[in-house]
């Protein structure tokens, strides 16, 4: 049942952000900042044009262009992304599109992993190890905010969903650029949960390193760290994003969104928190926008007893 497709069958540590400020960064606008599809191969010293060009890794040679060194990075920053998906969002037709992930799928650069999102059969792209060392060892610079890149496929049981991250993410993205904002990276619910976990691990440490230490902090602790992280705590509990786009507003000033993707299965108590968190809300499939910021950080106008009315 899991098997790989074959194109002939068938011819997508988060640094502070001061919403007040003006950000670091003031270097000139890439022409690409204008296309929320080539933010994840910016930083990279790989092909960009139609002429394959050899890249070499770790003694391999791989033989790349544009379009395919573009489907790795885009992968890699979402850890799955449905193969339709890649073509829609590339304006290709389907034969070219598909040839690309069939020939970076023959070179152990990703795997393909059929899947139901939505009740239809979908094929979902995935970075094998080898397609991420492509990426990361032909960055540029070594930035800490630099864009993360993950291998393989996890939580199969969240497949479904993780796959849609990458459809929200162009949605929004593609608001930001039309405001005259550029996109600096994406950063998923696994980072941010990592960070939130070295931090809880830290805390621990220095609580058996310490025999006085207070035992009754926890709570305003984890509030000034999601505070200082931009993530809103609701009844004691941190909520994360699905996706967070950190971009540079015209000013220079930097910002984030936040997105979540409501599938079917949020009810009750995780669809009113996901309803009051002030998250860009998008509904699964149709990507329809069901609510989210207001302008302010912080912001929501989204009535909490919405999502489970649009999504039963």
């Amino acid at each position: 049942m899991d098997r790989d497709f074959d194109p002939r069958d068938d011819e997508r540590e988060r640094p502070g952000i001061d919403r007040g400020g003006r950000g670091a960064s003031s270097r000139p606008r890439d022409p690409r900042d204008r296309d929320p599809r080539e933010v994840f191969t910016r930083d990279l010293s790989l092909p960009r044009g139609a002429t394959r060009e050899r890249v070499t890794v770790g003694g391999e040679h791989y033989f790349l262009r544009g379009s395919e060194v573009r489907t790795l990075a885009t992968v890699g920053a979402f850890r799955v992304v449905p193969a339709e998906d890649l073509r829609q969002a590339a304006g290709m037709r389907a034969r070219p599109a598909q040839e690309d992930i069939y020939r970076l799928r023959q070179a152990g650069l990703v795997r393909t992993l059929p899947h139901i999102v939505g009740h239809r059969r979908t094929t979902l792209v995935a970075l094998t190890e080898r397609g991420r060392d492509v990426l990361e060892s032909h960055r540029l610079g070594r930035e800490p905010e630099r864009q993360a890149f993950y291998a393989g496929a996890v939580k199969p049981r969240e497949l479904a969903h993780d796959s849609q991250a990458y459809r929200a993410y162009l949605h929004a993205a593609e608001r930001v650029v039309l405001d005259g904002g550029r996109v600096r990276r994406v950063v998923l619910d696994y980072e941010l949960k990592g960070a939130y976990q070295r931090f809880l691990q830290g805390r621990n440490r220095a609580r058996r390193n310490e025999r006085d230490a207070p035992v009754d902090d926890s709570v305003d602790r984890v509030a000034d760290w999601a505070r200082a992280h931009h993530l809103p705590v609701l009844d004691d509990h941190v909520q994360f994003p699905d996706v967070r786009i950190e971009y540079e507003h015209p000013d220079g000033r930097l910002d984030v969104e936040d997105l979540e993707v409501m599938t079917p299965h949020y009810r009750g108590a995780l669809a009113a928190a996901k309803a009051r968190s002030g998250f860009s809300c998008y509904r699964s499939g149709s990507m329809a926008r069901i609510g989210g910021r207001s302008g302010r950080a912080g912001g929501s106008s989204f009535d909490p007893g919405l999502a489970e009315d649009l999504l039963s």
